[in-house]
């Protein structure tokens, strides 16, 4: 493999492959899970040399992971520890982070390390926003790999993330290495002129095709959410409607470009802080917002009173350097957080050394929130906050003044930086978990994170687990995409017990209630995919060279199964 790692060399320059355990670490462990071995991470600058790198990767028969910002909860871009039947080369994107602004602000051509982030600054000044505003750009997510991982995002008018228009590489049943031409963009027939023209970013309105039969957002969607009475749920992984292409893809392709809707931004918005001790009242809500309102909320987004407090305590020091330094700096901060632990590893300290320390700091920090989001964790075990623009503003205001105050539950209209602080920290909710599992060693055993979708007409949605598998977990966190019915549960499994069985008997008893899940994480490898899944898989990937394992799929060549000498 010392040929590969050069014609590797060759192309991207010796300081962009990455060799050893210490080097990958970052790359070959996710945000939760992974830890896999991998021959080597590539960082290719352009995308010729991501063509190039790929061409050498398919001649050498190798396992293939296109990695992005590496932000997912579900070790879906990560190799896996048990190991594959060839060796591993990750390539990674981030340096590919080129942005193309078309038709005045109301597409944009993506390449494939831009990040949300990025984006939104991008279109701030148009008054144009992306799909996603809040909730994975906290923590440095790419938009590519938003689209190829179905996620959902927290705005309720856009949908999942989605689009039609699509550049990318697949390897055929002929085993040949193809790039194709989707976007809707005229480039050029040869993939390096393709690709380079989009290195130099060369589009003109010319090249541009009317796109009227092909969709770059999920245009459907706020009228699908407002059906209150269907059985199935608004949104989830492997809904056949929006798996296309990238759009679903989960790694099974390369994806070298995107082109994607931009959305106007709201010029006035407010956000309505409602807190209840009965779950019914806050569906009640979601229910006569959905079906009778002129105006879609911006967001509703859902937090338990336990998950308050895990954010409060456990995410207190993300919330602050987001605060003080921006979503841009976190990328920079994770990366160094995993070279610091790669080093207490190596000293025999475990790999928690740093939480340990920033949860220690943190205890000394007085309490970072408003008083009036403190105030309503006391009283109201169920929060949502409701985030309404334009017209909506004084739709949602008159309706709430005549329902509250009653005898379970109450509302503000939060100040700016009210409504700033309560959403960022719900956003932190998702980190603040793993930093409890990296605290209470001697009490968890690990994490079941789960993502699910409940049918749109559950009226029953909050969860009430049977004493005979409560009395196996520590902690339980709930929160959600509330008017979506899309809800994050978390369990932290108590120490000795089978992470395995719990989630199982979990999601035995979500599969009863019409549940569908993953909601918007990717299967990643703590899933197993549906059938929709594995046969769109198989589709665009018909060798396996690209992500192999991913959903509990086989791991080999042209999937076979250990044992097998026919791909199935």
């Amino acid at each position: 493999m010392e040929d590969l790692l050069e014609q590797f060399r060759t192309v991207v320059g010796r300081r962009n492959v990455l060799t050893g355990a210490t080097a990958t670490r970052r790359f070959r462990q996710g945000y939760r899970y992974g830890g896999g071995d991998a021959l080597a991470v590539i960082q290719p600058g352009t995308l010729v040399e991501m063509w190039r790198v790929l061409r050498a990767c398919h001649q050498a028969n190798v396992v293939i992971l296109i990695q992005a910002a590496n932000t997912g909860l579900t070790g879906g871009s990560t190799p896996i520890e048990e190991g594959y039947d060839r060796p591993v080369v990750i390539i990674s994107s981030l340096r590919l982070c080129r942005l193309h602004v078309i038709r005045g602000g109301a597409q944009v051509v993506s390449h494939p390390g831009v990040t949300l982030n990025q984006l939104e600054k991008a279109l701030r000044p148009l008054g144009r926003e992306p799909h996603s505003v809040i909730g994975s750009s906290c923590i440095g997510a790419s938009v590519v790999g938003g689209i190829c991982n179905n996620s959902g995002g927290s705005l309720i008018r856009r949908g999942p993330a989605f689009t039609q228009l699509a550049l990318y590489a697949k390897i055929d049943a002929s085993g040949e290495l193809r790039l194709i031409n989707n976007l809707g963009i005229m480039l050029g027939e040869a993939p390096e002129d393709i690709l380079a023209r989009l290195d130099e970013g060369r589009i003109s309105d010319t090249d541009i095709m009317a796109s009227s039969n092909l969709h770059a957002s999920d245009h459907e969607y706020c009228n699908h959410v407002r059906d209150i009475s269907a059985s199935t749920p608004a949104r989830y992984n492997a809904d056949p409607r929006r798996l296309y292409e990238a759009s679903g893809s989960a790694g099974k392709i390369a994806v070298f470009a995107l082109r994607l809707d931009t959305f106007e931004a709201d010029e006035k918005t407010q956000t309505f802080y409602i807190g209840s001790n009965e779950p019914s009242k806050l569906e009640t809500i979601r229910r006569d917002i959905l079906g009778d309102f002129k105006s879609l909320p911006i967001a509703g987004e859902y937090m338990h009173r336990g998950a308050y407090d895990a954010s409060s305590r456990y995410g207190k020091d993300l919330f602050l350097f987001i605060k003080a330094f921006g979503t841009d700096r976190v990328p920079l901060a994770f990366a160094a957080k995993s070279r610091f632990d790669s080093i207490s590893e190596k000293l025999g300290l475990g790999s928690a050394v740093s939480d340990r320390l920033l949860q220690g700091l943190m205890k000394l920090w007085p309490n970072h929130l408003p008083k009036r989001l403190n105030a309503f964790r006391d009283r109201y075990e169920h929060h949502l906050l409701l985030k309404m623009g334009g017209e909506g503003i004084e739709e949602a205001r008159a309706y709430l003044s005549a329902r509250f105050p009653s005898a379970d539950g109450d509302y503000f209209e939060c100040t700016d930086k009210e409504g700033k602080a309560a959403f960022l920290h719900r956003f932190a909710i998702g980190g603040s978990i793993v930093r409890y599992r990296a605290v209470h060693p001697k009490t968890v055993e690990d994490i079941v994170a789960l993502d699910i979708a409940l049918p749109r007409n559950t009226l029953d949605w909050f969860e009430k687990l049977p004493a005979d598998i409560s009395r196996k977990i520590d902690f339980t966190m709930y929160c959600g995409h509330f008017f979506c019915h899309v809800l994050h549960q978390e369990y932290l499994v108590k120490k000795g017990e089978d992470c395995d069985a719990v989630k199982d008997e979990i999601l035995s008893l979500l599969k009863k209630r019409g549940a569908e899940y993953p909601a918007e994480h990717n299967v990643g490898h703590l899933y197993e995919a549906a059938d929709s899944l594995r046969t769109f898989y198989r589709q665009l990937d018909p060798t396996n060279a690209f992500n192999p394992g991913i959903g509990k799929t086989s791991l080999n060549l042209n999937w076979e199964e250990p044992g097998s000498h026919a791909a199935q």
